[in-house]
């Protein structure tokens, strides 16, 4: 448990934050019913945390080998990574909300400034929003400011105390706004500050981010959180308009008081010069004119609501007969395995092994591919999250797209073996799904330090087998923690053994696996590839 908020807790808290609402984005978004049934709360509160976690991360990855950035320095990063990247009503009123935050912990990171900094988050939010509804995102930072300033002396005892009173104020939204308690369901923007307070009190207590724990973040508020989302019909603008706009802040008051007789559903944080500006309006181009009077509007984005919806709507429902162009992209780390997947037909994107593509780089490659029909093989579970944003994104624009979640490249090639692109897309997509489905996956990887697992306590330098993501071997030398993970994978079944060396890794590693799986199991094919991959000398694969 923390004692003091510092710029690595920071860091921790915007991760934990991003994989909390990648977890529960789908669900935000299926609540997402005020101020417009768009569905796309939960998408554009991840996207908003996934550029707050960007800018934290780019200083802590200084090329130059700079020092270690200092907590002031890391929490204005993330504000102002946050109102870049701001999307929807709900985002800007997050990245206001962080910016109040971040203004506070300037100041320090003990419990009395982390309860500053709730309420000043509360408070900046507000101020952010021209006509402040209860019963939404507001009225939860709002009550975790105020029974923050009840806890105890401790840093923990305040972000869990904030976290439990926004839990329990988002299960009361329905009662104070009308349109939730028609739909049942809580505020959806309030469910993503949630998540993101279940993250701050799990960085306190000092879970790392890709921990095994369960995240507060993650607990559902409510028994039943689905929405009924509905285009927008009759009664609502046409256009949501958001654009970061650089201008001075007297030049404010004018902005608001104009867009506000333009629409409704204005939001405008920021400070410092640069603005985030969003409304929904009848004329986009008036609302657009109003930023050119008040300084430069750039980033502009223009969503006419009734279109979107369509598209949405229409994208999986193409006619049978219209001529259709089908990529498989695949997300590998690894020249080896880079060349297997294109020989197999797909397109590749390079993955970092450092840091995993976010949805912009995902929707980027997409559309470089340039087909209307797409099946994503991400082999890697931790892209989950930022493949859905993406995929939502896809599909306003008219593209037809199938995540498949692949857990490991092994999964991946198994789906692309049966590819076909002949197929109609919907069967195409069923069979990579069984194929990938099949192939039970398992890696060889080497611990960097002391930690618990499954299977024990492991040393740094120790080899760890995993099946299926858990640690179920801890030995000293590769071969032999490989035997045991094959014949732990070959006591259930299999008929072909895949086996994936990695950067580095000795050829003899597979040659003797493989000898050890024919001696076991004589029927049993084996392949062995160089995938060059980083992450791990060795990935294996049994179907």
């Amino acid at each position: 448990m923390l004692t003091t908020l510092d710029a690595p807790a920071v860091r921790s808290w915007c991760q934990l934050a991003l994989r909390a609402l990648g977890q529960a984005r789908e669900e935000i978004d299926a609540l997402n019913v005020y101020p417009v049934p768009d569905g796309d709360t939960g998408t554009n509160l991840y996207l908003t945390v996934e550029s707050a976690a960007a800018a934290v991360e780019s200083r802590f990855t200084d090329p130059a080998g700079g020092p270690a950035p200092g907590l002031a320095e890391t929490a204005r990063a993330m504000a102002r990574g946050a109102l870049v990247g701001a999307r929807g009503n709900s985002g800007v009123i997050l990245a206001q909300w962080l910016r109040g935050t971040a203004e506070q912990l300037a100041q320090g990171g003990g419990a009395d400034q982390l309860r500053a900094a709730l309420q000043g988050a509360a408070d900046a939010a507000y101020q952010a929003v021209a006509e402040p509804v209860e019963g939404t995102l507001l009225t939860v930072a709002r009550v975790a400011a105020r029974e923050a300033t009840r806890a105890g002396d401790g840093l923990g005892q305040v972000a869990d105390t904030a976290y439990r009173a926004a839990r329990d104020a988002l299960r009361r939204t329905p009662e104070q706004l009308s349109v939730l308690a028609e739909a049942g369901v809580v505020d959806a923007g309030g469910r993503g500050l949630v998540a993101v307070l279940g993250a701050l009190a799990d960085a306190v207590a000092g879970h790392q981010p890709m921990g095994p724990v369960a995240l507060r973040g993650d607990v559902r508020p409510v028994e039943s959180c689905q929405g009924h989302v509905r285009p927008p019909g009759p009664g609502y603008p046409a256009f949501e308009v958001i654009y970061l706009l650089d201008a001075p802040d007297e030049a404010l008051p004018a902005l608001r008081e104009r867009l506000a007789g333009l629409g409704d559903s204005l939001v405008i944080g920021g400070g410092d010069g640069l603005w985030n500006v969003h409304v929904h309006v009848d004329d986009a181009g008036a609302a657009v004119e109003a930023g050119l009077g008040a300084g430069r509007p750039h980033q502009i984005r223009i969503t006419h609501f009734a279109e979107a919806a369509a598209r949405a709507g229409t994208a999986d429902d193409r006619g049978e007969h219209e001529e259709r162009t089908r990529v498989v992209l695949s997300v590998v780390s690894g020249a080896g395995l880079a060349d297997l997947c294109e020989q197999a037909g797909a397109v590749v994107l390079h993955a970092d092994p450092d840091r995993p593509p976010a949805s912009a780089e995902l929707a980027a490659a997409v559309r470089r591919a340039g087909a209307r029909e797409v099946v994503l093989l991400l082999n890697d579970p931790e892209l989950r999250a930022a493949a859905g944003a993406a995929a939502d994104q896809l599909r306003e624009e008219g593209v037809r797209i199938a995540v498949l979640p692949t857990r490991s490249p092994v999964q991946g090639l198994a789906a692309l073996a049966v590819h076909e692109a002949g197929r109609r897309f919907d069967e195409d997509v069923v069979a990579m799904t069984s194929a990938a489905g099949a192939t039970r996956y398992a890696e060889l990887a080497v611990a960097e330090g002391e930690s618990w697992t499954m299977a024990g306590v492991c040393q740094a330098g120790d080899v760890l087998g995993l099946i299926d993501g858990d640690v179920v071997v801890i030995g000293a030398a590769p071969a032999e923690v490989g035997a045991s993970v094959l014949d732990r994978m070959l006591g259930a079944g299999g008929e072909l053994v895949t086996l994936i060396l990695g950067d580095g890794a000795d050829e003899e590693l597979a040659d003797r696996l493989v000898a050890h799986a024919r001696h076991r199991r004589p029927e049993v094919d084996a392949v062995v590839f160089h995938g060059g991959q980083e992450s791990a000398p060795l990935l294996i694969g049994v179907e």
